[in-house]
This record gives C-alpha cells, structure tokens and sequence, in this order.
C-alpha cells in the first residue's frame, strides 16, 4: 500500500492502524484482498502511483474531486492489470497524459473528466470492454475524431457518452446506430462539423441529444421522430438549416428543445404543440416565420420558458399562452409582432421575465396598467416598440401598488413623448431604468 504512504490529506488518518482493511475508504473481502477503494472529496493530494496496480482485487475505485496527478505520462496505466475493476471514477483531479491502448476486460464505468487528458481516443480503448455502460471525458483536450464505433465493435451495453468540452473534431460518424441501450449523448463545447449521421435516430432508447456550441450543419432529419424517448435535444449554436420535421409532435416526451442561434426557416410546425412535456422552447436567432396565433399553447401545461426572438413571427400573443400557468420567462423581442398586450397576462402568477421589444406594439398606458398587476415581474424590456406613443402618465399608475418587484424596466429608443411621471419614481426595487432616445421632458 505504498500508495497510500506518498499521499497527503488533511481529512484522512491511515497511520494509527497497521492492517489497511479497517482504513477509512477501504473495503475489503472475507480473504483479506482490497476490493474497493472509495476517497471521494478527502483533499488527497500528491501523485498517482503504479502500486495502485498491485491491488489485483479491486472491483471499484473512486477518488474523484482531488488533487491528484500523474508524476510521469505512463503512470495513468496502473490500472491495465486489474482484471477486476468495475468502476473507475478519477475525474475532477489534476491528471494528464494519454489514454492507454484498452481497458480492463470488466470495467463498467469510466469517468474522467474534468482532468488534463490530451491526445485522441485510441480505436482499441474499447476493444475489450464488452460490459462498459457509462463512459465520460468531458473538460480535458481530448482531440481527433469522436469515438462513435463503440457500440459498433466493442461495448453494446453502453448508456452515457460524454466528450463535452474538449477539442475533438471532424464528423461524427457512423455507428451510434448500434448502440441499443444508449441513454445520453453529449458533446458539447468542440469543433464537430458536418452532418448530423443518420443512424443516431436509430438509437431509439437516446433520452439526450445534447450536442451545442459545434459547428454542425445540414437539417435535423425527418428520421428523428423514432427518438420517442428522447427528452432533451440541445443543438443551440451550430449552423443547422432547413423546417422542424413535421411530425416532431411525436415526440410527446420532449422537455427541452434548445436550438435558438442556428439557421433554421420556414413554419413551425404545428405538431410542435403536442410536445405536452415541454419546459423549454428556444428557437430564437432563426429565420422562423408565421403568424404566431396559428400556435395553440394551451397543451403546453409545464411549459416554464419561452423564447423565439429574433425571428420573422408576426401576429400577435395568442391567448393560449396564458394557459401555460408556469411560464416564468417570455422573449418575444425582434419579431414583426403587433397588437396590445392583453389582460389575461395577468394569470401568469410566476412571470419575472418579460422581454418583448422591437415589435409593433400599440397602447402602452394599457400595457403598463395591466402589468403593473403582475406581482413576480423583475425584469420588462419593450425597447423599439410603441414608437410615438406618449408616456403613461400618471393618472390611473400613481397610487397603486403595482411593480412590487421590479427591478429592470427598458422603454428606450421608443421616441416617446411628454413628461416623465412620477409613478416611476414610486417603483421601490427598482435598479434599472432604461428611458434613452425618447422626446420626454421633465
């Protein structure tokens, strides 16, 4: 157990007792072997030691959220000889080199992210581990092409990949098609281009989808709706184009849908509102377009988020969207909206965020008065709207006790006139007020 000796930690004591089995973290078998190894967040400190790969017995070892490191670029090799690990979890440690050429015969889960891991994932990593469910290299600088023959050659079981926030590059390859029991696929945060490939949407069991901020093209493919499980999609930040499939209703689990800053066009379809689970649409920065009243919200029950700013969407609210009781979050801005804002808002008992500028909204002073009533607005921005309008004054505003929580208010570059009104100086919490590029006096 030399390892143990060239370890530092304030929070462990391994020196009052000789035999390691009765250490804290050490579990050991009725014949005296090591078979797990778990100091999770222990403040160990100092270097990864080959003798690690003496302790042939080991089913599981967990020492993430430490300060380990790797004193030469081989020694993250120790754990090829144990035959019998179940469970590597090193992440959120101060780890580096490459990976070695496999992977013990038996492993089920891998984690080691959030460590200093370079260079590509070799094609023979997987080769052996045929029981491998969970494999996560998020935050290192992994780089190459994603490993997306896993399931192809090696590990049919596998539910989790995880290759967030690293530099890998180039395609994503055919092969995720074979992994039948695979639950969430993550890569965020790298430089992925070119197409979505087409036998993802043949991993029936995928619940995620979560894949922004690359540099993927082409259109999401019609073959997506065979995802019936799929829960979050998150494509935000990648250079998609082309129309929402048309039968995208089908998938009736969906909670997010992330694909705002993209390159999509055309109507959303209609479909879209039979997603009954959703918490989250952002569709904003497309090329969206359609009259924003052919939408029927009112299935929407757990809808939380809504944002499809800048888009070509005209019309105006539909009322269907008050019926979405825990919508907490409204961006409408930059749009070709028109019309007033209408008293029903009012039911939006959790509403704080309300940005609906750059359109062509009428009726401020009615505005104001109706959303005055909505007690959990912080933050309300109509900025490049109600052009020409005069100010509310303040008859009808002064007095009542509205805005009790408002924090930001942003009515500039509207070219209003007339004096500026007492009722805003009466709003308690406020911390911003935006009045710039208006003909106000006073």
């Amino acid at each position: 157990m030399s390892f143990f000796l060239t370890l530092s930690s304030p929070h462990v004591n391994w020196t009052s007792i000789t035999n390691c089995c009765y250490w804290e973290g050490i579990t050991c078998n009725q014949d005296g072997w090591v078979t797990r190894l778990h100091l999770p967040s222990k403040g160990l400190k100092g270097g990864i030691h080959p003798s690690l790969g003496n302790l042939t017995h080991l089913t599981h070892l967990n020492l993430c959220h430490n300060s380990l490191y790797c004193p030469t670029s081989n020694e993250i090799e120790f754990f090829l000889p144990l035959n019998h690990l179940e469970i590597l979890d090193l992440s959120n440690n101060l780890l580096s080199g490459e990976l070695p050429l496999s992977l013990p015969s038996n492993i089920q889960i891998v984690d080691l992210s959030t460590n200093h891991f370079h260079g590509v994932v070799p094609s023979s990593f997987f080769q052996q581990a045929r029981n491998l469910t969970s494999f996560n290299v998020s935050n290192n600088t992994f780089s190459g092409p994603i490993p997306s023959f896993i399931c192809l050659h090696s590990s049919p079981l596998i539910k989790l990949l995880d290759f967030s926030y690293n530099k890998f590059i180039g395609n994503i390859s055919r092969g995720l098609g074979e992994c039948s029991t695979l639950q969430i696929f993550r890569a965020l945060y790298n430089n992925l281009s070119g197409l979505l490939p087409e036998d993802i949407y043949n991993a029936t069991t995928l619940q995620e989808i979560v894949l922004h901020v690359n540099l993927l093209h082409g259109t999401i493919s019609d073959g997506i709706v065979n995802l019936t499980n799929l829960a979050i999609l998150n494509l935000y930040y990648n250079q998609l184009s082309g129309v929402l499939p048309f039968h995208i209703g089908k998938l009736s689990k969906l909670k997010l849908i992330l694909l705002h800053f993209n390159y999509l066009e055309g109507y959303l379809p209609p479909t879209l509102m039979n997603c009954i689970n959703l918490i989250e649409l952002n569709l904003g920065d497309n090329n969206l377009e359609r009259d924003i009243l052919a939408l029927n919200f009112s299935k929407l029950s757990q809808l939380s988020k809504l944002d499809l700013w800048s888009n070509n969407f005209t019309g105006t609210i539909p009322v269907s969207l008050y019926s979405c009781k825990y919508l907490k979050a409204i961006r409408l801005s930059l749009n070709d909206l028109e019309g007033q804002i209408q008293p029903e808002i009012i039911s939006l008992k959790s509403l704080s965020f309300l940005s609906l500028s750059g359109n062509k909204w009428t009726n401020i002073t009615g505005a104001m008065k109706i959303l005055m009533r909505c007690e959990s607005l912080i933050f309300i921005t109509f900025s490049y709207s109600f052009i020409g309008e005069e100010i509310p004054a303040d008859d009808g505003l002064v007095g009542f006790d509205g805005f009790k929580n408002l924090r930001i208010l942003s009515l500039g570059n509207c070219e209003l006139t007339g004096q500026i009104p007492l009722w805003l100086s009466k709003l308690k919490k406020l911390e911003i007020l935006n009045l710039d590029l208006n003909k106000l006096t006073g």
